[in-house]
């Protein structure tokens, strides 16, 4: 099994940044698991934002490219979404992913609130 974990969700200004994280726990849980961040926005449908492969290759969103970055720290079994340039359609609730041995796994998500 894996666990997951997301903080930093947080009320900005459009234009600002935010940093979330994803911590991931379990025994199957490691350096080969795939992860992603997907969103969750108000009356949509589950919207992906990115992916992080164990090659640590990313792809974005056409939406959130130029903008948004994934990234990862293995030893800390967390992976990171640095959002710059906010906007308002932005906002919604940030859920991230592992894919590992063959199986999916999500966590709650973070709020991500964005003002004008």
């Amino acid at each position: 099994q894996v666990q997951l974990v997301e903080s930093g969700g947080d009320s900005v200004q459009a234009g600002g940044s935010l940093q979330l994280s994803c911590v991931a726990s379990g025994t199957i849980f490691g350096p080969t698991c795939g992860m992603a961040w997907h969103r969750q926005i108000s009356g949509k449908e589950r919207e992906h934002v990115g992916s992080i492969f164990p090659s640590r290759e990313t792809t974005y969103a056409e939406s959130v490219k130029g903008r948004f970055t994934i990234s990862r720290d293995n030893a800390k079994n967390t992976m990171y979404l640095t959002m710059n340039s906010l906007k308002i359609e932005d906002m919604g609730v940030y859920i991230c992913a592992a894919a590992c041995a063959g199986r999916s796994y999500w966590g709650q998500g973070t709020q991500v609130t964005v003002a004008s």
